[in-house]
């Protein structure tokens, strides 16, 4: 209903509409990795599926207000992005392990730990200016650019769950335990987006690695955490 009312509200006004969308349009894929053209694997019924579905449904709104009304749309697939100012507990992955190491608790791994996704720093999807590394703003090159996409924004780097944990361990805390518990209904077995088309046609693509972006987060998480009252 809110994708509904903002196209309904630029229509009204003339403006360019912009839909930032989701690796979730993909489901489980039965595709790797995962181009734009990929139509997905969902579950309908699923416990994920109001916001797989909710985005899908979204992606149909706007192509139909594009080729019903005029409205000039852009769509954005964004992958699994990571960074400071994240919320402390939002129960991402990152956040999650990032929080869980430096509270001195286990880092909780669903399942087996293999499944995979990809990493995207903040600054490689929209501008911060407070981040020292400013790199190609994708949604803005995407918004001033000529095509309507969708356009896979994301980081091809491809890490299982356990790889993540070992990562986070070495930037916060060697001794760091991980935790295993039964995973979740419908939980992507792989995640990795292939950005050839945003490469081609929008010259994007990301510049920092999880190595790289990690302790930027970190940094800011343990101000928070350690030093709550800043």
């Amino acid at each position: 209903m809110g994708t509904l009312n903002m196209l309904g509200l630029a229509k009204r006004i003339g403006a360019r509409f912009l839909l930032t969308s989701t690796s979730e349009v993909y489901g489980d894929p039965l595709e790797h990795p995962q181009k734009e053209t990929y139509w997905g694997h969902v579950n309908p019924i699923g416990v994920r599926s109001c916001y797989d579905e909710g985005k899908r449904t979204a992606e149909t709104l706007t192509m139909d207000y594009h080729r019903g009304a005029g409205l000039e749309v852009r769509i954005a697939r964004i992958f699994n992005t990571y960074g400071p100012r994240m919320c402390l507990d939002d129960g991402r992955v990152v956040s999650n392990f990032v929080a869980q190491a430096l509270r001195k608790e286990p880092m909780t791994v669903y399942g087996d730990g293999k499944q995979t996704r990809s990493f995207q720093f903040v600054s490689d999807l929209v501008l911060q200016h407070n981040i020292r590394c400013i790199n190609v703003d994708g949604l803005v090159v995407l918004m001033e650019g000529e095509h309507i996409g969708p356009f896979n924004l994301g980081n091809p780097g491809e890490f299982t769950m356990l790889e993540l944990a070992e990562v986070v361990k070495e930037v916060v805390d060697s001794s760091a335990a991980i935790e295993f518990r039964p995973n979740t209904a419908d939980d992507p077995h792989m995640r990795k987006p292939d950005i050839s088309k945003a490469k081609e046609l929008l010259n994007w693509e990301p510049k920092i690695t999880l190595r790289q972006g990690l302790p930027l987060m970190v940094t800011d998480f343990q101000k928070r955490i350690l030093s709550p009252e800043n």
